[in-house]
């Protein structure tokens, strides 16, 4: 016999789950009313689920600056992949730095998202 703060009894818990299986399986919303719905992402949003996007120029900046911010800049490209791994950047967002001139200098996150999203690749 279970003692917990269920306020349903067993079969009453069962009955929900069987009216509201149809609705569940439908498809459609099941809220009545169109603003409980969820927002769906916009076109523009950025893409979380795969994780950091280095793709376009404003993807590249976006990312960068979420996670770097003003504070390491200038700097190289070794002063900054020290700042990511600083901040547990993911792999996909460090692994491009490696790739930069050693003794490039970048003023800014726009001027480091130029460099990575033309592909400047080392001497």
């Amino acid at each position: 016999m279970q003692r917990g703060s269920d306020r349903l009894s067993v079969h009453r818990d069962d009955e929900m789950k069987h009216q509201l299986q149809g609705m569940l399986r439908s498809g459609h919303s099941t809220r009545t009313e169109e603003w409980h719905d969820p927002e769906p992402s916009a076109d523009d949003d950025p893409r979380v689920a795969g994780g950091p996007a280095l793709g376009s120029l404003e993807e590249t900046r976006l990312e960068l600056a979420r996670v770097l911010g003003r504070r390491p800049f200038p700097a190289g490209p070794g002063e900054l992949i020290a700042e990511l791994r600083r901040h547990n950047a993911p792999d996909v967002l460090i692994e491009p730095l490696t790739r930069l001139p050693r003794g490039a200098r970048y003023g800014n996150v726009q001027e480091l998202a130029v460099a990575l999203t033309r592909g400047e690749e080392a001497p």
